[in-house]
C-alpha cells in the first residue's frame, strides 16, 4: 500500500527509535515549528486527522492550505469548517454490509470490462478485513446443543454468501475474511486488528509509523476509538471508494470535550456509565461532530469501559467518541496479547508526536460537557430508543405508564412518563380481575408441560449480546457471578423466558471457563449460542410457537432485554414491542424474575430452596469480587492462543469450496447473490444534475426515521413484497433468512425498504407497516406503489423530520431508496452517515429552512413537488426553490437547502453515485 505522495514539501518527516527499530514518522511539532500553525492546543483526535494532511500532502488533493487551517481552528473557537480529503489506512466490514459491498466490487469488474478496461483494477488498495458475525441466528438456546446446532443451521442457510465471500477473498488483494464463529467484527478488530499505531513500507522501502486510522461498513466501527485508534462507520458505497483509493471527503469537525470526574460507586457497571452519556450528548446536539474524553476520571476508567464509551457512539450521534493514549492504553495493548515492540513503538510515537494523555493534557475544545462518575447508577435503556435513560429504581413505573400510553394511543418517553408521576401519577391502569395492573393478558400450555400467563410486561427475550458489552470482562465475569449467586440458592429462568449468552469473541469463553461461571451460566439458561451479534442486530431467532401465538392473539406488549446497543422498534423480534437496554448482570436477573411490572430494587426475584425471598442485593457481586477474577482469568496468554489462527476457521468453512475466476459467474438461480443494475448499460461520460420535476410523494414519515426503519435486517413473512418474490422462486419460509442476509440480492432488498413492520406512513391513519397510496389512491406496499409510479415514468420524493437516518450504516436504506426511484428526500435534518449514503446513491437530501415542516405544510401525500436551482453551477449547501402543488391546485414555494455539501460530493451526483464515479475514472486511466 502507498502510504504516502512520495514528496516532504512540508519538511516535517522525522526518525523515531523505538522497540528495537528505526522508522520514519510525520511531526505535527515539527510542522508547528516549521510556522504551519499553532498545533499543541488541538485534540488529540484532531491530530490524527492533521496528521493525514501531513503525510498525503501533495498540493493537489491535499495543500498546505489545508494543514494551515488545522492552525487556526483552536484560535477560532474549535471551528474551521474547511473541506479536506481524509485517507484511513484500512477497512472493516461485517458480513451484511460487507457481502453486498463484494457483490459491487464484483460488478465493478464486469462494469470496467464493459467500458474496455481491465477488470484487475478493481482491488482494494488499503487492507480490508471482513468479519462473519451477523448470520447467526439464534434458533436453539438453553441447552448444550445449542451452539453447534445454529452453527449448523447457520451454514445451511448462508452456504451462497459463504462461498461467494471465499471466491472474493481469492479475487481481490488486499481483502481477508475472519470465517464464521471467531466473533464480533468490532471486537476482534479492539483485541486483535488494530494496533493504536500502525506501520508500513513507503515507495522507498522505508518503514513509517502513523496513527491506527479504519472506516467501517459498520457504525459501531467506532468502538475502536476506546484505544485511541480513530474509526467510525460508513456505508458500503463510501468504504468500497476508500478501499478503492478515494479519499473520504469532509469537513474539518468540530471536537466536543467530555470531562469525566470522579470514579464508579458499587453496584453499578461500564452500562450504567454509557447509557447515561448517551442521553447526555443526545441532549447536547453532537451529529456530525467528534467527541472526545478526557478528564481525571480517566484514570479510573479501564480501556473496556471506554470501549464500551465508544461503542455507542451512534447512538450519542456523534461521528466518534475518542480516548487517547496513556498508561490504560499500553495496559490494553499488552494484556491483549499485541507485540512487545508494538507497544513501546505507541508509547514513544505518542509522547513524541504530541499524542499522549498525561496530567497536563488540556486541549481546546469547540465545546465540553462534565459528568462525576460517581453520580452515576444503576440502569437501563428503553423501550425502543437508546437514550430513553431509565434509572433502574424507576423501571418498572415508566413501563407501567408506557403500556397504559400504547393502549390509549399515545407514545410517550421516559421523561415524559416521569413527568406523569410528577403530576400526581400516571393514571392506573384497567385492571383485570386476578391481574392487578396488566392491561392484557394470555395462557400459554407449552409441550412440556408448563403452564403460565403471559401480560403486557412479560420478558419474553434476556440476550447476553453485542460487542458493546461483551468486549467488556468486568460486566461479563458479574453476570456469571450473578448467574453462579442466583443457581445456588435456586433460583432459575422463568420458563417464558428466550435466554442466549453470544459473546463477541472465542476469549469471553476462555475466561468464563477458566473462571468456572460458564457453568453457572448454563444451570440458568445461558448456554453458548454462538459467536455474532445475534439478537442485538435482530437475530434473535423464534420464540417458541406457543409463547409468539399467546403474545399475538392477545395483542400482548412482550418485552426483550439485551446487553446490546439498539432497541429500536421492530428491530429485535416481531413478536416484542418494548426492548430495554441492560448490563449483563441485569439481563441475568430480568431472565430470573420474567417481568417488567416488577422492580427488582425493591421487589424479590424469587424465592431460594427454603421458600425465604430472594432480592437483588443477595446476588450481586461487589466490585472487588469481579476485578480479582478478572485479573486472575483475563489473561494474555488468552487472547494469543485464540487468535492465533483467526483467519483459518473450522472444518466446516474449510469445506467451502469456490473459483478462482477473475470475475465473479453470476448463479442465475440464486436468491441470495445477483449482478446488481447499478452499472448495466453505462455511459463513459457523466450526466448532469437535474431539477426535480412533478414528483410524486412516496412515504411522509416521522421524526427518528432509523436506516432500521428504512431497510430492516430482521425476519419477514411470506405476505410481504421480498416474501413473495422468495415464495415465486420455491423458497420455502423457513429458509427465507432475514433481510441481512440477503443483502447480495437487490431483488429482495428493494421489495424489503421502508418494510419495517412498525414504521408509519402518515399518508394513511393508523396503519403500520410499509404502505402507502398508490397512483390509483388506494393502500398498497410501497414497493409495489414505486414501481406503478416508476412504469409512468413520475419521479418521487420522501419527506420525513428530525434524525432522519439515524442508527445504522446500513448502505441499503440508501440503495433501496434509489432503486425505488425516489429522486430526493426532504426532512428536518439528517444523520450523518445516511446523509453520506444517499449522495452516494445519487438520492439528493434536502432540509426544510425557516421553520417549515412536513406537518406546518398539512402535506398529505397527494401533493406534486417540484424542485429547481439544480441544474448548472450548483454550489455545496446552496438553497433551491421546492413548490407544493396540492390537490385543491393552490401551490407554496418554500426554501430547501441542498444537502450536497462538499464539491466531490457534487460530481458524485453528476455521475448517478460515488461507484460510477470511480468506476469511469479508473476506466478514463
Amino acid at each position: 500500500m502507498t502510504i504516502i505522495t512520495g514528496q516532504d514539501s512540508s519538511g516535517v518527516r522525522r526518525t523515531l527509535n523505538a522497540g528495537g527499530a528505526s522508522v520514519a514518522y510525520y511531526s505535527i511539532p515539527a510542522a508547528e515549528a516549521a510556522g504551519l500553525g499553532a498545533f499543541s492546543k488541538l485534540p488529540a483526535a484532531l491530530k490524527v486527522v492533521l496528521e493525514n494532511m501531513l503525510r498525503f500532502e501533495d498540493g493537489k488533493t491535499v495543500t498546505v492550505d489545508d494543514i494551515r487551517a488545522f492552525g487556526t481552528w483552536a484560535e477560532q473557537g474549535g471551528k474551521n469548517p474547511r473541506e479536506i480529503a481524509y485517507r484511513p489506512a484500512r477497512v472493516l466490514m461485517q458480513d451484511f454490509t460487507g457481502v453486498p459491498a463484494v457483490v459491487d466490487l464484483a460488478a465493478m469488474r464486469d462494469g470496467l470490462k464493459a467500458l474496455g478496461g481491465d477488470p484487475e483494477k478493481i482491488n482494494p488498495l488499503n487492507p480490508v478485513d471482513l468479519v462473519i458475525d451477523h448470520s447467526v441466528m439464534i434458533d436453539e438456546f438453553g441447552n448444550p446443543r445449542a451452539f453447534q446446532m445454529n452453527v449448523d443451521r447457520e451454514y445451511e442457510r448462508n452456504i451462497e454468501r459463504y462461498t461467494f465471500l471465499k471466491w472474493g477473498q481469492k479475487a481481490f488483494n488486499n481483502f481477508r475474511v475472519v470465517p464464521p464463529g471467531t466473533g464480533i467484527c468490532h471486537q476482534v478488530n479492539l483485541e486483535y486488528l488494530s494496533q493504536t499505531v500502525w506501520t508500513d513500507e513507503d515507495q522507498n522501502g522505508e518503514t513509517v509509523a502513523y496513527p491506527d486510522t479504519l472506516v467501517g461498513t459498520d457504525s459501531h466501527t467506532t468502538m475502536v476509538n476506546g484505544a485511541a485508534v480513530l474509526g467510525w462507520g460508513v456505508g458500503g458505497i463510501e468504504a468500497e471508494a476508500a478501499m478503492l483509493g478515494q479519499p473520504i471527503s469532509m469537513l474539518i469537525p468540530e471536537v466536543v470535550g467530555f470531562k469525566l470526574t470522579g470514579e464508579m460507586g458499587e453496584g453499578t457497571t461500564g452500562t450504567d456509565l454509557v447509557l447515561k452519556v448517551v442521553e447526555m450528548l443526545r441532549a447536547k446536539g453532537v451529529v456530525g461532530k467528534f467527541v472526545e474524553f478526557y478528564g481525571p476520571g480517566l484514570d479510573n476508567l479501564p480501556l473496556a469501559d471506554r470501549a464500551t464509551i465508544a461503542n455507542m457512539a451512534p447512538e450519542y450521534g456523534a461521528t466518534c467518541g475518542f480516548f487517547p493514549i496513556d498508561d490504560e492504553t499500553l495496559r490494553y495493548l499488552r494484556n491483549t496479547g499485541r507485540d512487545e515492540d508494538r507497544v513501546a513503538l505507541v508509547e514513544a510515537y505518542a509522547k513524541e508526536n504530541g499524542f499522549w494523555r498525561g496530567p497536563d493534557y488540556d486541549p481546546v475544545y469547540t465545546d465540553t460537557l462534565e459528568l462525576d462518575m460517581g453520580t452515576i447508577v444503576p440502569a437501563i435503556s428503553g423501550p425502543k430508543r437508546p437514550q430513553d435513560f431509565v434509572a433502574l429504581d424507576k423501571a418498572a413505573r415508566t413501563f407501567t405508564a408506557y403500556v397504559k400510553g400504547q393502549r390509549e394511543g399515545k407514545d410517550a418517553t421516559p421523561k415524559e412518563e416521569l413527568r406523569w408521576e410528577g403530576e400526581g401519577g400516571a393514571p392506573e391502569p384497567t385492571a383485570i380481575p386476578g391481574d392487578e395492573g396488566h392491561h392484557a393478558r394470555g395462557y400459554v400450555n407449552s409441550p412440556d408441560g408448563k403452564h403460565y400467563q403471559l401480560h403486557d410486561g412479560s420478558i419474553v427475550i434476556a440476550s447476553i449480546t453485542s460487542c458493546t458489552n461483551t468486549s467488556n470482562p468486568y460486566v461479563m465475569i458479574g453476570a456469571g457471578l450473578v448467574a453462579r449467586k442466583a443457581a445456588e440458592k435456586g433460583l432459575n429462568r422463568k420458563p417464558w423466558v428466550k435466554t442466549s449468552l453470544a459473546p463477541g469473541s472465542q476469549v469471553v469463553s476462555a475466561y468464563l471457563e477458566a473462571a468456572g461461571l460458564q457453568e453457572d451460566l448454563d444451570k440458568i439458561g445461558f448456554n453458548l449460542v454462538g459467536y455474532g451479534c445475534t439478537t442485538c442486530i435482530g437475530n434473535s431467532g423464534p420464540l417458541a410457537p406457543e409463547i409468539s401465538k399467546c403474545i399475538n392473539d392477545n395483542d400482548l406488549i412482550g418485552v426483550s432485554v439485551l446487553s446490546g446497543n439498539r432497541n429500536f422498534e421492530g428491530r429485535i423480534s416481531p413478536d416484542v414491542r418494548a426492548n430495554y437496554l441492560a448490563s449483563p448482570p441485569l439481563v441475568v436477573a430480568y431472565a430470573l424474575v420474567g417481568d417488567m411490572n416488577v422492580d427488582i430494587t425493591t421487589e424479590p426475584l424469587g424465592t431460594d430452596h427454603d421458600g425465604n425471598p430472594v432480592y437483588l442485593k443477595d446476588i450481586w457481586p461487589t466490585q472487588q469480587e469481579i476485578a480479582e477474577l478478572v485479573e486472575k482469568t483475563v489473561t494474555r496468554e488468552a487472547f494469543q492462543s485464540r487468535y492465533a489462527d483467526v483467519f483459518k476457521g473450522d472444518e466446516k468453512w474449510q469445506s467451502v469450496e469456490t473459483t478462482d475466476a477473475l470475475t465473479y459467474d453470476w448463479p442465475a438461480s440464486s436468491t441470495y447473490v445477483q449482478n446488481p443494475p447499478y452499472f448495466q448499460g453505462m455511459s463513459k461520460d457523466p450526466g448532469t444534475i437535474s431539477n426535480v420535476e412533478g414528483a410524486r410523494v412516496l412515504a411522509i414519515l416521522g421524526d427518528m426515521i432509523t436506516t432500521d426503519h428504512i431497510s430492516p435486517a430482521g425476519s419477514f413473512k411470506d405476505s410481504t413484497p421480498a416474501g413473495k418474490y422468495l415464495v415465486e422462486r420455491q423458497v420455502p419460509v423457513r429458509e427465507f433468512n432475514s433481510y441481512g442476509a440477503r443483502r447480495g440480492n437487490h431483488e429482495v432488498m428493494m421489495r424489503g425498504t421502508f418494510a419495517n413492520i412498525r414504521i408509519r406512513n402518515e399518508m394513511l391513519d393508523g396503519v403500520e407497516g410499509g404502505y402507502t397510496l398508490g397512483p390509483d389512491g388506494s393502500q398498497m406496499s410501497i414497493f409495489d406503489a414505486a414501481m406503478a409510479w416508476q412504469d409512468q415514468g413520475v419521479p418521487l420524493v420522501i419527506f420525513g423530520g428530525e434524525q432522519y437516518g439515524a442508527g445504522s450504516s446500513r448502505d441499503w436504506a440508501a440503495k433501496g431508496t434509489a432503486l425505488l426511484g425516489v429522486k430526493a428526500v426532504i426532512a428536518e435534518n439528517f444523520e450523518r452517515i445516511h446523509r453520506s449514503n444517499l449522495v452516494g446513491m445519487g438520492v439528493i437530501p434536502f432540509e426544510f429552512t425557516g421553520g417549515d415542516t412536513r406537518k406546518s405544510l398539512g402535506l398529505k401525500g397527494d401533493e406534486v413537488v417540484t424542485i429547481t436551482g439544480l441544474e448548472g453551477d450548483l454550489k455545496p449547501l446552496s438553497e433551491v426553490p421546492c413548490t407544493i402543488r396540492y390537490a385543491d391546485g393552490s401551490e407554496k414555494t418554500i426554501t430547501l437547502k441542498c444537502r450536497i455539501d462538499t464539491a466531490i460530493e457534487k460530481e458524485y451526483v453528476e455521475h448517478g453515485g460515488v461507484l460510477h464515479y470511480v468506476l469511469r475514472d479508473l476506466a478514463a486511466a
